[in-house]
């Protein structure tokens, strides 16, 4: 007889888990396993609310197993220490991300692009490699093999520094890897959310010029006068965008939402490129036309490997950038949830796991 949640490994553990597909989260015992020698146990202290999360809790992907207990940007300190643990000391302030395993072995591992290891396991929502699930941050401990363990800079404030965790590092990535970085280029955000304000912050420490392209007009003051940004494109007006055609080297697309892709490839200059970091759940209509008469590239990112979001951890210490966030309870969780389906948030929720995780 398989065994319960709370029985199948030695440490107790408690957080909130949706139990089916309305997403409702509520009070649940589990359990973590034993610290092995590689391994470092975290008191979580904060862990912030990813749009993934709403997309699990829901099964709106179709992959969602449940009970779930989500959370992919956990921040905590060391409690607990393996034998053979040599990145971390007891009371060290750490961070873990979207993924908690890997081969460690295949062509992407070596390359530490961990996150497209065929055998990656996420933080949560998947199978351990005991056969048990992997359960996330929204709870009290986890534990986690030192490889995937990430150090927190000391000067980084550990709640809002929380979303950069997936946040940061997914549009830091593709930043990087498609050569978004060059002082003085035009850099189009398109999407003022949980990924887009992280991305305007990082575009202007890199140096780029930076416009917003947004739906909302509301947001415009926010996005200049708030977040840096050095202009706002309303994507919905059709005099504005016809202004700025051809004057971008650059979009990150963060939109989450079924989306028209030609209005933005027709604001790039030529060789310009278009990377998606959104995830909709419906597939998008790409013209082809548009990419071939302008030499235009359209490409995606996942989130990063290890060794690039401790890069990037630093790169935003160094910087000063963080989230912006609405610190919550554990309790307002559920409606917490309600309001990022609705993107009422600036511009990323964190709980306070550890001053509001009550048994």
């Amino acid at each position: 007889m398989a065994k319960s949640p709370e029985e199948e490994h030695p440490q107790r553990s408690f957080g909130w888990a949706a139990r089916d597909s309305s997403g409702t989260l509520s009070p649940f015992h589990f359990s973590r396993r034993e610290n092995g020698d590689e391994d470092v146990t975290i008191k979580i202290l904060y862990c912030g609310v990813c749009h993934s999360d709403l997309h699990f809790l829901k099964n709106e992907w179709g992959v969602t197993r449940y009970p779930i207990v989500p959370g992919h940007e956990i921040v905590g300190t060391v409690i607990k220490l393996g034998k053979n643990v040599t990145k971390f000391k007891m009371g060290d302030r750490v961070g873990v991300g979207v993924l908690v395993g890997s081969c460690r072995t295949c062509e992407n591992c070596q390359q530490d692009l961990e996150n497209y290891c065929p055998d990656m396991m996420f933080t949560y929502n998947a199978i351990s490699e005991d056969g048990t699930m992997t359960y996330g941050g929204y709870s009290d401990i986890v534990v986690v093999d030192q490889w995937f363990v990430l150090r927190f800079p000391d000067n980084m404030p550990l709640d809002a520094g929380a979303p950069l965790l997936c946040a940061g590092i997914t549009v830091y990535s593709p930043m990087k890897y498609y050569g978004m970085t060059e002082p003085g280029k035009h850099l189009g955000v398109a999407g003022l959310g949980g990924l887009g304000h992280v991305a305007v912050k990082l575009g202007k420490a890199f140096g780029l010029k930076v416009t917003v392209i947004s739906t909302s007009p509301n947001k415009e003051d926010e996005a200049i006068n708030k977040l840096g940004a050095d202009a706002f494109l309303v994507s919905t007006d059709p005099i504005k965008l016809k202004g700025a055609v051809g004057t971008m080297d650059y979009i990150i697309d963060t939109v989450s939402a079924v989306h028209p892709l030609l209005p933005l490839l027709a604001l790039l200059k030529l060789n310009g490129k278009l990377i998606t970091v959104g995830l909709p759940d419906k597939p998008l209509e790409l013209p082809i036309i548009p990419l071939v008469n302008g030499r235009k590239l359209v490409g995606g990112s996942d989130f990063g490997g290890i060794k690039e979001t401790q890069e990037m951890l630093d790169f935003c210490a160094e910087h000063n950038i963080t989230a912006d966030i609405e610190l919550i309870k554990m309790d307002y969780i559920n409606t917490a949830m309600k309001r990022l389906s609705k993107a009422d948030v600036k511009y990323r929720f964190v709980i306070d796991v550890a001053n509001s995780l009550s048994q």
